[in-house]
């Protein structure tokens, strides 16, 4: 029996001996290659906490023990060890075990997230509450580098430093987020690492002069006096150290013996420490160590031969058609620029950032300070374009809001990912983008139906003098063919598919193509409807809104978002301004509540949102309308039959 197997929960890890661990370590990295190669999944990133984890259970009393994993996405590991083992063939799988860490799937899993840099302050709200309650367990946030980056850890570590909760923070250090990971902080580590002798030489420094009769102490004391020049000399800074930590490391993330000392060090100590652990992205696997970013979440692949390269034919995904246009567009116009928050490939910014380096910005894990600096570029003339995903760009809400709309400022959204993102499930889906936007005076939020309408919208927005939300999916393209030039779209106007006089439809985006196919099936049938691309969120076209409902009668709109707040709630509320009598409503969208994970094609049948879930829709929502109207007709006098008799606007 292998050490894996014998192994159900972190009690079974730590009756292994010590000795156990490192091969251990292997099984466990095996197995993450076995069953990440199958279900597709964050890969490099697991592969590097392997030992990191072991260490972690062995050496607290998990749960009661309690670990905070931030962000989440490197504890395939963790989930092995506490239990979850014969489930990891169903990981990221409608119905399967998460990704991320979920409450309600283990009492290991202290903290539900899949965003950045949450779980320093969670782990501080945890140990008050411990404090609190008089309990006496450890605390431990486990951090990334990358995610160091972004304000809210160090506003964590500010506030733990002054209080002196006694609390443990891991700092996973593999030089990495998705992409590399960059600014000031990455070099004070990389400078730390240096400087790792330090302590270990302040220490056999005082051994020494302890052992001197008369003469060590008083040299001592004086030692201590000039100790933080002294640390200077060797530590290129005093960062933790100034916030109130302790500080422990630098360790090698992959030697267990190490890493259990290291803990026990922290252990003992009664206030706030950061122990800092050096790792490798991709940790054992020859293909992830060299290309780390390409295995960061790869989908299934051969374990044997990696990740197999695009085929040639295939539709471009949408990313990269946003990096291609936006290369094209910046060089017709010098004053584009582009900033991320650390995801140049994730956004397809890197043909950007290589062909503009001087005009590319990346920010590393920080949402809402790469809103802020994108206004001030537009008030320096220039045209910012902030590409982030549409769930991360939610944590810059009121940056969005003071810094940019609130003095209409040219700052251009490129939201990837907006709407079902599929396997990373709940904090992932881009689902509230056209609510959090539209309700910003003056704000253009729109959504193209395939690659080449991006491309023109693309332009559109460049060419606004205002904020621009421009919010597009995840996956591949249509296929379709793209125009040579870019031409912008008017603003705030529709573009009619086809004509229709039992009812009509309005789309937007990802749910245009399948509502053209949900129309043509219904005609079939014999029921003709009249299809509409909105394009446009905000503002919408009011005016053919207007000439198609003037006469009352059925409009149902169809989108990948929430109902609540999203594109159907607005041509509710403007049949509402219009005074449009007689008008009934079916915004089609996601309910309210929270979407798992799965895959986009599984998830959007689950939803309603494919093609023939868009039919049934419509059939019985059109069906029900011509039935009553049909009724009505049968009470109303003769001349009346011809009239408008629909219900009123709801």
């Amino acid at each position: 029996m292998s050490l894996l197997d014998q192994i159900h929960s972190p009690r079974d890890l730590r009756r292994l001996a010590p000795a156990d661990l490192e091969p251990l370590a292997a099984e466990l990295r095996e197995e993450i290659v076995r069953c990440v190669s199958r279900t597709g999944g964050h890969f490099s990133s697991n592969l590097g906490s392997v030992e990191l984890t072991i260490a972690l259970h062995y050496a607290f009393d998990t749960p009661r023990d309690l670990l905070v994993w931030d962000v989440g996405h490197q504890t395939y590991p963790h989930k092995i060890l506490t239990g979850r083992r014969e489930r990891m063939d169903s990981l990221r799988q409608y119905g399967g075990l998460s990704g991320f860490c979920l409450r309600s799937e283990s009492e290991y899993d202290v903290l539900a997230a899949g965003h950045a840099s949450t779980s320093i302050s969670a782990a501080l709200g945890l140990a008050l509450a411990r404090d609190r309650r008089g309990e006496d367990h450890h605390v431990v946030a486990i951090i990334g580098d990358g995610s160091m980056t972004a304000g809210m850890a160090f506003e964590a570590m500010n506030q733990a430093g002054h209080l002196g909760t006694r609390l443990i923070v891991i700092l996973n250090d593999n030089s990495m987020s998705i992409s590399p990971s960059v600014g000031a902080l990455t070099r004070y580590l990389q400078e730390v690492m240096a400087g790792r002798h330090y302590s270990r030489l302040k220490d056999e420094v005082k051994r020494i002069l302890q052992r001197i009769p008369g003469v060590g102490e008083p040299m001592l004391d004086a030692a201590r006096g000039v100790e933080e020049g002294v640390r200077k000399v060797f530590t290129p800074g005093t960062l933790f150290e100034e916030l109130g930590f302790r500080f422990v490391g630098p360790v090698d993330g992959h030697d267990v013996p190490a890493l259990l000392a290291a803990l026990a060090e922290a252990k003992e100590i009664d206030g706030p420490v950061l122990l800092h652990a050096i790792t490798t992205k991709g940790k054992g696997y020859r293909y992830a160590e060299a290309e780390p970013v390409e295995y960061h979440g790869p989908s299934s692949f051969d374990p044997e031969r990696g990740i197999e390269k695009n085929k040639p034919g295939v539709a471009p995904a949408y990313t990269e058609v946003f990096g291609e246009a936006l290369v094209t567009l910046a060089e017709r116009d010098p004053r584009v620029v582009a900033i991320t928050a650390s995801m140049p490939d994730g956004t397809g910014l890197v043909p950007f950032s290589e062909r503009f380096p001087e005009r590319f910005f990346n920010t590393g894990i920080a949402e809402q300070h790469s809103v802020t600096p994108a206004a001030g570029l537009a008030l320096g003339g220039l045209k910012p374009v902030v590409a982030i995903y549409s769930s991360f760009l939610q944590r810059a809400f009121d940056q969005i809001f003071h810094d940019v709309c609130l003095m209409d400022l040219p700052v251009v959204f490129a939201m990837d990912r907006g709407g079902i993102v599929g396997n990373d499930g709940w904090t992932h889906h881009g689902l509230f983008d056209y609510a959090y936007f539209r309700i910003f005076p003056g704000v253009v939020v729109m959504a193209p139906k395939d690659e080449n309408e991006l491309c023109r919208m693309l332009a559109t927005a460049l060419e606004h003098e205002g904020p621009v939300a421009l919010r597009y999916p995840r996956g591949r393209g249509l296929g379709v063919a793209r125009d040579a030039a870019y031409r912008p779209l008017p603003i705030g106007k529709a573009e009619v598919l086809r004509r229709g006089g039992a009812g009509t439809v309005w789309a937007v985006g990802s749910t245009v193509q399948p509502t053209q196919e949900a129309a043509e099936r219904l005609a079939r049938e014999g029921t003709e409807l009249t299809v509409v691309n909105a394009r446009f969120v905000k503002p919408l076209d009011r005016e053919l809104l207007a000439s198609q409902l003037a006469g009352g009668g059925r409009i149902a709109t169809v989108e990948e978002h929430v109902v609540a707040g999203g594109f159907g709630a607005a041509v509710l509320e403007t049949v509402a301004e219009l005074e449009l009598r007689g008008v009934e409503v079916l915004p089609i969208g996601i309910p309210d509540r929270w979407v798992p994970h799965g895959s986009q094609e599984v998830l959007r049948k689950a939803h309603g949102l494919d093609a023939e879930g868009i039919y049934f829709r419509l059939r019985r929502f059109f069906a029900a309308g011509a039935g009553r109207a049909a009724a009505d007709g049968e009470r109303a006098p003769r001349g009346a039959r011809d009239g408008a008799t629909g219900s009123a606007a709801g």
